[in-house]
């Protein structure tokens, strides 16, 4: 099982990927992430690329759809895979962690059954799938799709994928991304990224009654969107991200303050609500207004980078984030891009890790407080 931390995996063959010669470097002022790579000195003197290039993560293993399909050529095939990412030992009981299984029972959908509980469980039980009638094929066919979509995929492209219904690949999709749910471990020593963004729909589309009830302001502050802060490790690059309150001072520096070491070097913009970070930490910032983005060292242009794919997520393949469920779309780009220099089967397996031990319900005729006045969301999600 992995380790969690505030910025989502460390698992074991996250470190290998590392070691390999994945790692991310501190950015560069051009506000990009480089890579370090070893290269060979040819007879001139020059260094040579690393034969067999290719743009991009060159060194990570990638897997295509004709993989993809050998991979998984049946749902046996790919129930197989599934134990074995859950565990690699063998099936152990959900319930009370015992090895004593029989494999192969007469119940029609519970493949095993623990000996000292005497309880049936599939592959599925004691996870996110549990439950769910959508075959393990489909389900390892959708986790593919979203581990290697870097601007996620919608419920309409994932329904015509999987010949399911929309309201079934919806459902899927949630599930996937409550795999990648951020926890608390380990503090960013630093130096590291202050950022925030505002996710929302423009006052201009709305309408008038709409406007006048949520637009109080201009920009982010005051235009009835959901503001998300950032964070992003430069020694690591990874990043921890979540929906707040507001941009007070209080929501901001909580955040900050859960997931930084006191004494790391923060660099934020000319936000005021970061004016007192040098109580404990060593604070310094760049002035946009004023048209400096880069100061040196301090800038945010790495965690920038990430609020750019993330809109792109949201204006090009979403259109819509309710607030209800933002820490979900959130968990997926966070998770999506801590994960990106392991190999892709590395990346589907950690997903399935990340499925084990949690629980996502379906319910209908529920209402939501987020709904419009009068009206009742025909379904909602719940943990449980």
């Amino acid at each position: 099982m992995p380790t969690f931390t505030p910025c989502g995996f460390t698992p074991p063959r996250l470190e290998s990927a590392l070691t390999r010669g994945n790692s991310v470097t501190p950015p560069h002022h051009n506000g990009g992430m480089t890579q370090q790579f070893t290269t060979d000195q040819s007879d001139t003197g020059q260094a040579s690329e690393p034969p067999g290039r290719a743009p991009g993560r060159y060194k990570r293993k990638g897997l295509t759809l004709a993989d993809l399909f050998d991979l998984f050529p049946s749902d046996a095939a790919a129930d197989e895979w599934f134990i074995a990412q859950r565990w690699p030992g063998g099936a152990r009981c959900p319930r009370c962690g015992s090895d004593n299984v029989l494999d192969g029972t007469s119940h029609r959908t519970m493949r095993f059954r623990c000996r000292p509980c005497n309880r049936f469980f599939s592959t599925k039980s004691g996870s996110l799938m549990e439950g769910s009638k959508i075959g393990y094929r489909e389900w390892a066919l959708a986790i593919y799709l979203v581990t290697t979509s870097p601007k996620g995929v919608s419920s309409m492209k994932l329904h015509r994928d999987l010949g399911v219904t929309q309201r079934t690949a919806w459902f899927m999709l949630h599930r996937i991304r409550d795999a990648w749910t951020q926890r608390q471990g380990e503090l960013f020593e630093g130096p590291v990224e202050v950022d925030e963004t505002f996710i929302g729909g423009r006052a201009k589309n709305m309408r008038y009654p709409r406007r006048k009830r949520v637009i109080k302001g201009t920009g982010g502050v005051g235009s009835g969107k959901v503001t998300v802060i950032g964070i992003k490790d430069r020694a690591t690059g990874r990043v921890v991200a979540r929906p707040v309150a507001s941009t007070s001072r209080a929501d901001l520096v909580a955040v900050i303050e859960e997931t930084v070491k006191p004494e790391a070097s923060v660099f934020t913009d000319e936000n005021s609500s970061y004016r007192r970070l040098y109580m404990n930490y060593r604070h310094r910032s760049v002035v946009h207004s004023g048209h400096v983005y880069v100061k040196g060292d301090v800038h945010v242009n790495t965690i920038e980078s990430c609020w750019s794919l993330f809109k792109r997520g949201y204006h090009g393949t979403y259109h819509h984030m309710s607030p209800k469920h933002l820490q979900r779309y959130v968990d997926e780009f966070v998770g999506r891009h801590n994960c990106r220099p392991l190999d892709t089967r590395d990346q589907m397996g950690l997903v399935v890790e990340g499925m084990v031990g949690k629980r996502l319900t379906y319910e209908t005729g529920r209402p939501s407080p987020l709904a419009p006045r009068g009206r009742l969301r025909r379904v909602t999600l719940s943990s449980g």
